[in-house]
């Protein structure tokens, strides 16, 4: 596949999760603010309707700009990293993590512009861990999967290839020729 034809793919499969984590975050402010919880299983997972002016477990209350900024970075940062990434199918998980990771932090920046707070509705009461939203699972999804592979699954020569300027894997191979980086 052409490196075009994977951002523009990349670009739909944003769209559509940020789709989604908009869905959700309209039902839970149509159904769920101003209610009581909606229980899930009781006393340990309910929908709670919470607007967030901060990060997890509502550190950094009212600090927008500074989540703006932040924001805009690492959408930067991130989205070069896809850019950079090789095509070839060993390289598709990280082009998966960053798809999360990107329409992640979209959905939450399009709630902070938007609404100044983000709309949160996941609660694991049992443990008491901070509300949360789809696009946070994309986040943190991401970030895992990220992290395992680096541990275990990606070596250096892996990461070598993707930052190396020389390197001829994304082109398109002529008729007749080899790409020497082929699996």
């Amino acid at each position: 596949m052409k490196k075009s034809a994977g951002f523009v793919l990349g670009a739909v499969a944003v769209i559509l999760l940020i789709i989604l984590d908009r869905i959700t975050k309209n039902l839970a402010v149509v159904h769920l603010k101003g209610q009581e919880d909606f229980v899930l299983i009781k006393d340990v997972f309910v929908l709670h309707y919470l607007e967030n002016q901060g990060a997890a477990f509502g550190i950094m209350q009212e600090k927008q700009m500074l989540f703006y900024i932040a924001t805009i970075v690492i959408l930067a940062v991130i989205v070069y990293f896809y850019w950079k990434l090789p095509t070839e199918r060993r390289f598709f998980p990280l082009h998966v993590i960053a798809v999360l990771v990107i329409a992640g932090a979209i959905g939450n920046f399009i709630d902070r512009v938007t609404n100044k707070y983000v709309v949160d509705f996941f609660y694991f009461r049992l443990i008491n861990f901070p509300v949360f939203n789809v696009a946070d699972i994309y986040v943190t999804g991401g970030a895992i999967a990220f992290i395992v592979l680096l541990i275990f699954y990606y070596k250096e020569t892996d990461f070598n290839q993707i930052w190396n300027k020389n390197k001829k894997c994304d082109q398109e191979p002529k008729p007749g020729t080899r790409n020497e980086n082929q699996e």
